[in-house]
């Protein structure tokens, strides 16, 4: 109602001809907090600095993929930017996703997060009976013309039903806690399958970190993880295809030109970067050197054009990410809420930080994005949704929204 009486207001002058400087800028201030859960003005610091955070990584992301795909792209789709207008098209159903998300309260998400969860859980069981096989991996679902990665879309619903399970471990039946170990511990199974030893990994370490965060012991804890470890070594040795990344990822100097190539690659792109770079756009690894420029090991062009010092202040960036999101977590004021903010913290700096890894030899080669850079619709519209639920778990943390639904439904 305020917000139409302000444009009948700003009609009425308007037609007097009178002065609108002062009135349109108080009607743009009105008509932008109306859009947002909270006015701007009572959002908490971190969540100020998380949405200009997440603001240049998405914008960093765009220039980095299309320097390290327009030559690639040149040759083989005959457009330069043709990797970056697809990158650019997901990006309006992410950002939206983003929006939707941050306008919705956690205990909300938290209530229809199962039933996604276990649709994805299921698409994934199909990926590996009628997925279709890329690289050696089959992690795929073609619908038409719609290519879809469900390890990949899955993981914000990863973070909501851990911290379903999690936020309460303590005083929930022991039934529970053994259908939801049992389907985590399948989900993390059916991924390994595929094989996708990477998402497996950074799914496990996900539920282990939540868990120790949500009070579980320790020693369960540490079990869960050896046989996790126990589960992944009993993957690479009957996977040729991974036995040969792990070989490869130990000297990948012994065999240059077959099992070591990416690595070696990726390794002469870093190193040829020196402390400032080539200049951005003048990779010459990406001149179809260095296999999956702009999806897997995007990182290493990013370290060719930029150095030493740009590859610093992207670490650094992930670093003051973090460190807010551990600020929002601290404030929130309910178990599930701080669950989820931990989880989605977890899961972007950790696999940035596994790409990283993986492009500087410090991991066996496996195929893992870099959130809001490599190309790729799934993994961007999966960044974008969990970006959104750490905004709002900010903006919960201050009271003025979400406590009323959680009130309601603890009673």
């Amino acid at each position: 109602m305020e917000i139409r009486k302000e444009k009948i207001k700003y009609k009425r002058i308007s037609k007097k001809g009178g002065n609108l400087s002062c009135d349109s800028k108080k009607n743009q201030s009105n008509l932008i907090e109306s859009i947002l859960p909270l006015p701007w003005t009572i959002w908490p610091y971190e969540a100020k600095i998380l949405v200009v955070l997440i603001g240049i990584w998405s914008i960093l992301g765009l220039c980095i993929l299309g320097s390290s795909s327009w030559w690639v792209a040149s040759r083989e789709m005959g457009n330069w930017a043709y990797f970056l207008k697809k990158q650019i098209i997901w990006t309006i159903p992410g950002v939206s996703l983003f929006y939707f998300i941050l306008n919705t309260n956690i205990r909300n998400l938290l209530k229809f997060s199962k039933i996604i969860f276990y649709i994805l859980f299921f698409l994934i069981f199909l990926t590996n009976v009628a997925g279709i096989t890329v690289n050696g991996s089959s992690r795929w679902l073609v619908l038409g013309n719609l290519r879809l990665q469900p390890s990949e879309l899955i993981k914000p619903f990863l973070i909501l039903e851990a911290s379903n399970l999690f936020a309460h471990w303590n005083i929930i039946n022991n039934d529970k806690k053994l259908i939801s170990i049992i389907s985590f511990g399948l989900l993390i199974f059916l991924i390994l399958k595929q094989p996708n030893l990477s998402t497996a990994s950074l799914t496990g370490i996900l539920f282990w970190v939540m868990g120790l965060c949500g009070g579980v012991k320790l020693s369960s804890l540490c079990s869960f993880a050896s046989i996790g470890l126990i589960t992944g070594c009993i993957s690479i040795l009957k996977n040729e295809y991974q036995k040969l990344r792990v070989t490869s990822f130990i000297n990948p100097w012994k065999d240059q030109q077959e099992s070591g190539f990416q690595l070696v690659q990726s390794l002469l792109a870093i190193g040829s970067g020196g402390l400032f770079g080539q200049g951005f756009g003048l990779s010459i690894q990406k001149l179809q050197y260095l296999p999956f420029m702009y999806t897997d090991f995007i990182f290493a062009i990013f370290a060719e054009e930029f150095g030493l010092l740009g590859c610093s202040l992207f670490l650094g960036f992930l670093i003051l990410f973090s460190y807010v999101s551990l600020r929002i977590s601290l404030k929130c004021r309910n178990n599930y809420t701080r669950l989820v903010a931990i989880g989605c913290g977890v899961l972007l700096t950790g696999q940035s930080i596994m790409h990283i890894a993986v492009t500087t030899g410090s991991m066996p080669t496996t195929g893992l994005p870099l959130p809001f850079i490599s190309y790729g619709g799934n993994s961007l519209i999966a960044s974008f949704f969990i970006a959104g639920m750490l905004l709002r778990c900010s903006l919960e943390s201050t009271g003025f929204i979400g406590m009323i639904s959680t009130r309601k439904t603890l009673h």
